[in-house]
């Protein structure tokens, strides 16, 4: 998409550039207060019950279905959504640069103007529909690309930001704000590209002591391009190939596989670079997936799927996994857990030792993260929603 020249009563490329780097650095460092306020002054009416995020009804099921009962659907010809991020409503909030010329794409200007270590526009699984039935949901996908998640999602959180900057302690002018009205239900799968991400709830679960605890993540926005400055539980990333290779498509397509290799690279601290851009991941001898495989089969680690949902201010969208381990296959597989990671690091307690631990798994705990630190929508549904069906995840003599 070619630059379009400046009106005569716009600002100089200069102000327009600082105007709009105030913007993202507001939204950055109030991402958990601008969600509060959004949601205050206009009550969605689809936010799932208890928690900070959207989902459509048949999105969250009733109970915590097994992974394996989620069937992926593939649409490579999916045609494309009528918003696309290179919309006329965003010209309010789209900077110049420095020979007039604008920034059609949200993601060309946090490029130029304020990069994030990672950065990367990856070819994704974009998210086309979501059936549910009796024996487990469907989700339909086609193709798609990250940067659809910074020109849509970081564009509409900017825009708010920028209007809630400008009206101080006014309520936000829904007229300031045209973009996230073209958007209008943001659970509309068919209405924008969609790119899905998987949001895993890691809880180690000691089935001797009836005691578990969950690992938690802070996203250095340093480093992240969405979702910065917020706690997240971990591990958390994009559903999507693990190389753009063709071949890489269809052996990647699978949820297990995403999240297995989310936790080796989030809490092993391993290499993304999986050699896939030679040839296919040979999962059936990775060391890490025959271990959890087993595990899984023998009833060590079990893994939840808990529906998705959309972020109010970003309109990110997550799905909803729980992955837990009984006690000493976690402490054999993640011995060598990093503290820090390409996204962020690690959050724990300190015991009566003086050691960093995980969170322990109990009402006081999630009530803290969900009601008054600033965790990420999705990390908080989670953890509302397992906290919820705790007995079902860890077992009936739980608490």
């Amino acid at each position: 998409m070619s630059s379009a020249p400046v009106a005569d009563d716009q600002p100089t490329p200069i102000d327009s550039r600082e105007q709009w780097r105030r913007g993202r650095g507001f939204l950055n460092d109030h991402r958990f207060a601008l969600t509060g306020r959004l949601l205050a002054e206009n009550t969605p009416e689809n936010l799932i019950p208890g928690t900070p995020l959207l989902a459509r009804r048949h999105w969250i099921p009733e109970e915590p279905v097994p992974l394996e009962q989620v069937r992926l659907n593939w649409r490579p010809d999916a045609p494309a959504a009528p918003l696309d991020g290179g919309d006329p409503e965003l010209d309010h909030i789209r900077p110049h640069r420095e020979d007039g010329t604008v920034y059609l794409n949200y993601a060309d200007a946090v490029r130029d103007l304020a990069k994030p270590r990672l950065f990367e526009n990856r070819k994704c699984y974009r998210l086309l529909d979501v059936e549910a039935s009796t024996a487990g949901p469907t989700l339909t996908f086609g193709r798609g690309q990250y940067f659809d998640v910074i020109n849509i999602c970081e564009a509409a959180a900017h825009e708010y930001a920028a209007a809630a900057l400008a009206a101080s302690d006014r309520p936000v002018d829904p007229s300031a704000t045209p973009f996230r009205a073209a958007i209008a239900d943001p659970t509309d799968l068919a209405r924008r590209p969609v790119m899905a991400a998987t949001s895993t709830l890691t809880i180690r679960n000691d089935r001797t002591t009836g005691e578990a605890e969950f690992v938690l993540h802070w996203r250095d926005p340093e480093k992240v391009a969405s979702g910065g400055g917020l706690y997240q539980v971990m591990p958390v990333g994009m559903f999507q190939a693990s190389h753009d290779a063709p071949w890489n498509e269809e052996n990647d397509f699978d949820l297990w596989r995403a999240v297995l290799r989310e936790l080796s690279e989030e809490l092993l601290g391993e290499t993304e670079d999986y050699g896939s851009g030679r040839a296919p991941i040979d999962y059936a001898a990775w060391p890490l997936n025959k271990t959890l495989t087993a595990a899984r089969e023998e009833g060590r680690l079990r893994i939840f799927w808990l529906g998705l949902g959309v972020d109010p201010l970003t309109f990110v969208t997550d799905m909803l996994t729980v992955a837990v381990f009984d006690a000493d296959l976690f402490d054999e597989t993640f011995q060598r857990i990093v503290s820090t990671n390409d996204e962020g690091h690690l959050v724990g307690l300190e015991d009566a030792t003086g050691r960093s631990t995980g969170i322990p798994f109990t009402a006081e705990q999630v009530d803290r993260l969900t009601g008054s630190e600033p965790m990420q929508p999705a990390g908080a549904a989670l953890l509302r929603l397992a906290w919820r069906h705790r007995k079902a995840l860890l077992g009936g003599s739980f608490q």
